[in-house]
């Protein structure tokens, strides 16, 4: 007698047609802006009719805010992931800059939509930000900032400013790919070719290695080990920052 296979629930078809659409809402999101962006083509990228999608989603902007925020929690989750385990202060924090570098690298339709609220917050407009930096950021930056301090009373860390070592590990990446654009032009190569984001990621820990911990030689060794065990991730289909360069 053949085995009956079980039937997905109504709660659960449920989840998975409202992940749908936030993963549709990303990308339409990210490459158009929350205004250029249609709910037409978010419904027919998830599969959906737009009465469907307004019954998950009561409008336009709540589902900007949703799709920012689911996209928002994976990213940190995979942050936190690197925080975790029975490793010392400094190797967690080396983690979490290789994951950072890898995140811009790789999640860009998150980087974009985060410069589009970054300016609306800096425009002193309404915005999705403020909400899920004290959700889903803050915990994530206060644990980075616990590992600073444990890293400096275990003396295994630098005695500096911890949000100073921390402008140090995560300012680098992020100017790394803001300047792109200029440096490809000022260069005559593209710095976000693979090859060259390989050199750049690997320059960047080595680094850390070396200017935030007291024992170089120990740093240097933590460095080696994190970045032999944690391949660089492919790009994802929707780069914005090579689209910038070319």
């Amino acid at each position: 007698m053949s085995a009956i296979l079980p039937t997905r629930t109504q709660a659960e078809r449920a989840d998975q047609t409202r992940s749908r659409i936030l993963d549709a809402a990303v990308r339409e999101f990210s490459e158009n802006g929350l205004a250029g962006a249609r709910t037409e083509q978010i419904a027919e990228a998830a599969g959906v009719n737009k009465a469907l999608l307004y019954y998950y989603f009561q409008g336009k902007e709540a589902l900007y805010e949703a799709a920012l925020e689911s996209v928002a929690e994976r990213v940190m989750a995979s942050s936190m992931a690197a925080m975790t385990g029975d490793r010392t202060a400094g190797e967690q924090v080396i983690r979490f800059a290789l994951n950072h570098f890898d995140r811009i690298h790789s999640q860009q339709a998150f980087q974009s939509l985060m410069q589009q609220e970054m300016m609306r917050l800096h425009r002193g407009e309404e915005n999705a930000l403020t909400h899920i930096i004290e959700k889903v950021f803050r915990p994530g930056m206060m644990r980075l900032r616990d590992l600073f301090v444990e890293g400096k009373r275990s003396g295994e860390l630098i005695q500096a400013d911890e949000w100073q070592i921390m402008y140090a590990a995560l300012g680098a990446n992020v100017f790394y790919f803001l300047s792109a654009p200029m440096v490809g032009i000022m260069l005559e190569r593209n710095p976000l070719e693979r090859g060259a984001m390989e050199f750049r990621r690997k320059a960047a820990i080595e680094f850390l290695g070396l200017a935030i911990f007291i024992d170089r030689k120990h740093g240097a060794e933590v460095a080696t080990r994190v970045l032999a065990a944690t391949p660089m991730p492919a790009s994802s289909e929707f780069n914005i920052f090579e689209r910038k360069v070319k």
